[in-house]
């Protein structure tokens, strides 16, 4: 493992240390990079989404779940931010996995994080569901029943998402800097609508602050600790995808100097803006024992607080999020699929590392992930289980290869392998924790394994009515990842050893 440690001026002078050449176009400046982190988080959509769910088993103490999970997760992306500086690439937790771990480490790491960011993607795309209907009936294109957990709204939910996913395509196979420009637009909307939503919802507040210190509605048949796991799943789907900034750093200005600052901000402002958000949701709701809270979410609170025009507006907003969501996973799994083809470990490289001369976008490493999206939801139309399974099981794998990451990562800090050091874009030193390091760096993996782990447990409330799903999963992509590693092993050698 090495990097440059002299002041880098020329980006694709500085790329082609690391053997690769500048083929992706670098029109992503500062607050763009910040906006490929905010809106992969996007808690508009992911808030939107799991409210009730993390409500219905936490009750109004799963509130707590959100700044655990915040700590874990700010943990791993200072591991990141590091990581960001030194190597700047395409294809970041694959790039860093290699790197750090070695070849085989680098396969599944990125193996894993391709799979995981397509299913994650299918899972934002179906959120529409959670909000155009309640905005106006019409968008019930299939059936009766909004609500996801019904047929109806499972199936309606694909149609909306599949429709969503091919505009999506169309947009980030199109063009570099209209994609950015989308993801920026849509992510300052997201902010001020954020900022809205706090200040509307607490100006009709019903109680005070306190109620996140009860345990209202919380189940205490088996105790506090297990409803709160569950519950925590929530911030969990919420808090990641952080490291789509470092998906970007071959498309964005002085990425040594940009990316670290900009996947901490998306951690640190998601958070943030998230605690708020479910605090002011939980004052002005109209009752938080009655059981509709769990039921229909944040559209309900929005809706029956702040009136009908002004909640239907409010959650428009909440749709662009969704969109822009969307656009950035598909984003970042495109960036990936192409930085490992570029490697030529994939099945069909010669292709999906094609980048387009008249786009600069890789177009089919764009088309593959939103049509494996597609697909996985097509196959599963009525299946009212649906999203709280795509939800788990996409998790389950990112916090896999996170820790994929940051253990080789706390490997090589106690062996006395250190990161190597050097200058930025601007002559500043790379971003270091420097003495923290280490400290900082076992936080993120207890924290990273501890969640994987919880996320994988086969319970029947999260998984239903195939209860070992995430088993079933792990074990489908390890072997997956094992024919498919020994299929492109002698290529993949060759490209690391080069």
């Amino acid at each position: 493992m090495s990097a440059p440690s002299d002041v880098l001026t020329a980006p694709a002078d500085d790329l082609s240390r690391f053997g690769y050449a500048q083929q992706l176009s670098r029109r992503v400046g500062s607050y763009a990079s910040f906006a490929a982190g905010f809106s992969f988080v996007s808690i508009l959509t992911t808030v939107f989404q799991l409210f009730g769910l993390g409500f219905s088993f936490g009750g109004t103490a799963f509130f707590w779940t959100w700044p655990a999970v915040l700590v874990g997760q700010l943990m791993v992306a200072l591991c990141f931010a590091e990581l960001a500086a030194r190597f700047p690439l395409s294809g970041a937790i694959y790039q860093w996995a290699r790197r750090l771990g070695g070849a085989v480490v680098g396969w599944f790491a990125g193996w894993t994080m391709v799979i995981a960011q397509t299913i994650t993607l299918a899972a934002a795309a179906i959120a529409l569901q959670v909000v155009l209907p309640a905005v106006w009936s019409g968008f019930q294109l299939v059936g009766t029943d909004p609500a996801l957990s019904s047929k109806d709204g499972a199936t309606n939910a694909v149609v909306l998402g599949c429709i969503l996913l091919v505009a999506t395509t169309i947009l980030n196979a199109t063009s570099v800097r209209i994609m950015a420009v989308v993801n920026s637009v849509g992510v300052t909307l997201e902010l001020v609508g954020v900022v809205l939503i706090i200040i509307l919802l607490t100006s009709k507040a019903e109680r005070g602050p306190s109620v996140v210190l009860h345990t209202t509605n919380l189940d205490s048949t088996t105790g506090y600790v297990v409803p709160l796991l569950i519950s925590a799943l929530m911030a969990a789907y919420v808090l990641v995808g952080f490291d789509s900034a470092g998906e970007l750093a071959e498309e964005t200005h002085k990425p040594r100097a940009t990316t670290p600052r900009t996947i901490i901000r998306a951690v640190v402002a998601s958070g943030i803006g998230g605690a708020f958000l479910i605090i002011a949701a939980l004052m002005a709701a109209p009752s938080v024992t009655d059981g509709d809270l769990a039921t229909q979410g944040l559209p309900y609170v929005l809706t029956s607080r702040l009136g009908t025009t002004t909640g239907k507006l409010l959650l428009l907003d909440v749709a662009l999020a969704v969109c822009v969501c969307t656009l950035a996973i598909q984003t970042a799994a495109a960036r990936m699929i192409f930085s490992m083809a570029r490697d030529n470990v994939l099945p069909g490289s010669a292709v999906l590392r094609r980048v387009s001369p008249r786009t600069g976008t890789p177009v089919a490493a764009t088309v593959v992930p939103g049509a494996l999206a597609a697909l996985c939801l097509v196959v599963n139309v009525g299946n009212a289980g649906l999203f709280l399974g795509l939800t788990s099981v996409c998790i389950m794998l990112l916090y896999i290869a996170y820790l994929l990451v940051t253990t080789p990562m706390l490997v090589r800090r106690l062996t006395g392998n250190g990161l190597p050091g050097g200058t930025d874009e601007d002559g500043r030193p790379l971003f270091s924790l420097g003495r923290f390091g280490v400290i900082v760096n076992f936080v993120a993996v207890g924290y990273g394994l501890a969640m994987a782990i919880n996320l994988g447990w086969p319970r029947a409330e999260v998984y239903n009515p195939v209860h070992y799903l995430p088993l079933i999963t792990l074990a489908v992509v390890g072997i997956g990842g094992v024919i498919a590693y020994r299929f492109q092993r002698k290529a993949y050698h060759q490209a690391v050893a080069a």
